[in-house]
């Protein structure tokens, strides 16, 4: 199974400052009238083949962006984070589905975007695997442990070592692609393993003495998604941005009523099978607009987001610190729930 076109590449791979240029730092939108029909033409927004970003493809295939009242939607498909930053940050795109780590990397770098919703969280799709010999997380001090730095598993491996008293200095580094770190754990090349759905249900299916030590929803949305729009498209295209909004809601509405058949559609998007993805589908929250924007106003940003900048900080995946309120614009997801 092609790894590019079932999981999630969501590195730390930002882009230079040289191309801030690039875009025209607007002021942002916060605040101003929302109208809501969307503007005239085009909306082009950057992919990359993760289940978590699965509405969007199930709201191309029902047609719900006409729906929403917008005349032309474009989903354009990335395979790496460095493709789709560069294509953002060079205006090629309107708004882009990354991780929230990503967006603050883009932020303390100097780029002007801002999110304006949570699109899923990984509860149970990213998690530390170890053999049975690994108790707890005390346990990894001076083991091997294979991971994909600048990733959402180097999120998870800095906040379970943090969250315990210990830093990535007590562990050996053994850097490899989350592909292959299950099946580097099941041939005992390493004891410890991070990774993702689906690599995790395969490793434990290998192996029933794997098992996961740590996951992803011991911090919920420690590992999330969001949706980056940027800040002159906020200015001069704002009904088109809440239109995206309504019509991610309407196909989670879709979804929920329409479980299988749009889990369907999302797995064949991402290059994969229903069955393939059946605990990853489980392992994974998507979020309303509602929900988001209840989120902005509680747990996330009073808890999820620190935790997230802290994590990336001490993965080197964020240079400098960023204000919530200097990332993430409320107005959308409020305004689609007026």
């Amino acid at each position: 199974m092609n790894s590019q076109t079932i999981s999630k590449k969501l590195s730390g791979a930002f882009i230079a400052l040289g191309m801030v240029g690039l875009l025209a730092g607007t002021a942002a939108h916060a605040g101003d009238s929302i109208p809501a029909k969307p503007e005239v033409g085009t909306f082009k927004i950057g992919i990359e083949p993760w289940l978590g970003y699965g509405q969007w493809h199930v709201a191309a295939a029902k047609d719900l962006f006409k729906k929403s009242g917008l005349d032309d939607v474009q989903i354009v498909n990335f395979s790496e984070d460095k493709d789709i930053n560069a294509a953002l940050a060079s205006g090629q795109l309107d708004a882009a589905n990354i991780a929230t780590h990503t967006a603050m990397g883009m932020v303390a770098a100097g780029l002007p975007v801002k999110i304006v919703s949570l699109l899923d969280f990984s509860l149970k799709a990213d998690a530390i695997l170890a053999g049975s010999d690994i108790k707890s997380i005390a346990d990894l001090k001076g083991k091997n442990v294979a991971f994909e730095e600048g990733t959402t598993s180097d999120i998870l491996l800095h906040y379970a070592l943090s969250s315990n008293g210990m830093s990535i200095d007590d562990i050996t580094r053994v850097p490899m692609p989350a592909a292959d770190a299950g099946s580097a754990l099941i041939a005992g090349k390493v004891p410890v393993a991070v990774t993702y759905e689906p690599y995790i249900s395969t490793a434990l299916a290998q192996d029933k003495n794997v098992k996961m030590l740590f996951e992803a929803g011991k911090d919920p949305g420690l590992v999330s998604d969001v949706l980056v729009v940027r800040e002159e498209v906020l200015k001069s295209k704002p009904g088109q941005v809440l239109a995206m909004i309504k019509a991610w809601d309407a196909a989670l509405n879709d979804y929920k009523t329409n479980t299988d058949a749009d889990r369907a559609i999302i797995s064949k998007a991402v290059g994969a099978s229903p069955d393939d993805l059946k605990t990853a589908f489980d392992g994974v929250q998507y979020y309303s607009s509602g929900e988001a924007s209840k989120a902005f106003a509680g747990d996330f940003k009073s808890k999820t987001f620190p935790d997230v900048l802290k994590a990336a900080k001490q993965a080197g995946l964020v240079p400098s610190d960023v204000a919530f309120d200097a990332i993430v614009d409320t107005s959308f997801v409020d305004a689609a729930n007026k």
